[in-house]
């Protein structure tokens, strides 16, 4: 079954695996490469805990205290998956540092190769399984999880490539220097694994063409003369809308309803996910004088 809760826990299954498998790596080999990586999965396996409980508290319904629900309890999780992410590409690039400095090598790569090329196949099936999942739930937590998995792939890459130029091409300080490299890649994809769950946060708008999409549907009916004061938002994997509508000052209360109630069963069709408020207003009416955010026709915009 596809679910977010279900992405969460296999990638509960692959920290720990990789964590052992990279653990006895480290210890054979003395790699600070392989110790970065050993750091990352450790990591790993915080980051998608916090996942695991981020998922289960979005997924509960709304409530007396959380009228809205409790989805953006996923970009919290996806923000301390940042916080963490950072906090180990710091402390991977102080090692790799000091190792530098004091210029040691590593030994039985072949013992760390063959760890990484089998991080690399397991990370992979994780990978697709959590993109099947984001395309059906849209989770930002297990997006977030995603982004860091990815730069595993890299991860695991670069520890094979520093221990064979370390030990078998010789080249001095290759190592340390690939575990630089890895805890630059990591403050990467903090970086990028933080905008979205900072605009869930933050309550940012749709993309441009997601909210043209909606307001077509909405201004579909004729009955309908204008539509002003568009708020949109995401939490978790629902989003929410609020709007006005300009109707004939004429029209009854239960026409006004009944024009709305068509519009929300068109919207929720195209939008099954989505909270949709609606407020009507005679023609002419101005509630917020000067304020073209929320006094613009949005529909004027669709040419």
């Amino acid at each position: 079954m596809i679910s977010a809760r279900g992405a969460a826990l296999a990638s509960v299954a692959t920290a720990l695996a990789l964590m052992a498998l990279k653990g006895w790596a480290v210890l054979s080999t003395g790699s600070v490469a392989m110790l970065g990586s050993l750091a990352d999965s450790a990591l790993d396996l915080i980051a998608s805990l916090v996942t695991l409980l981020g998922v289960h508290v979005a997924a509960r319904p709304a409530d007396r205290t959380h009228r809205f629900g409790h989805g953006k309890a996923e970009a919290l999780a996806a923000l301390f998956q940042v916080i963490v992410i950072t906090a180990s590409a710091c402390g991977i690039a102080w090692q790799a540092i000091d190792r530098l400095v004091e210029g040691s090598t590593t030994a039985n790569a072949e013992y760390g190769i063959t760890v990484s090329i089998a991080a690399l196949v397991i990370t992979t099936a994780l990978l697709t399984y959590q993109r099947r999942v984001i395309a059906a739930t849209g989770s930002v937590a297990i997006g977030a999880d995603n982004v860091h998995y990815q730069s595993d792939l890299l991860l695991n890459g670069a520890v094979i490539v520093a221990l064979v130029l370390d030990q078998y091409v010789g080249v001095p300080g290759a190592d340390p220097v690939f575990g630089v490299l890895i805890a630059l890649w990591l403050l990467f994809g903090a970086w990028r694994a933080s905008s979205h769950a900072i605009d869930q946060l933050m309550d940012h708008e749709w993309p441009e063409e997601k909210r043209r999409r909606f307001l077509e549907i909405a201004a579909a009916d004729p009955g309908l003369i204008g539509i002003h004061d568009l708020r949109t938002r995401t939490s978790g994997n629902t989003d929410f809308v609020q709007f006005h509508i300009w109707v004939d000052p004429k029209m009854t209360i239960a026409e006004a309803h009944d024009l709305m109630e068509a519009a929300e069963a068109r919207l929720k069709a195209a939008f099954p996910e989505t909270g949709i408020i609606i407020h009507p207003d005679p023609e002419g009416q101005v509630d917020e004088p000067g304020n073209p955010l929320a006094e613009t026709d949005e529909t004027a915009r669709l040419g």
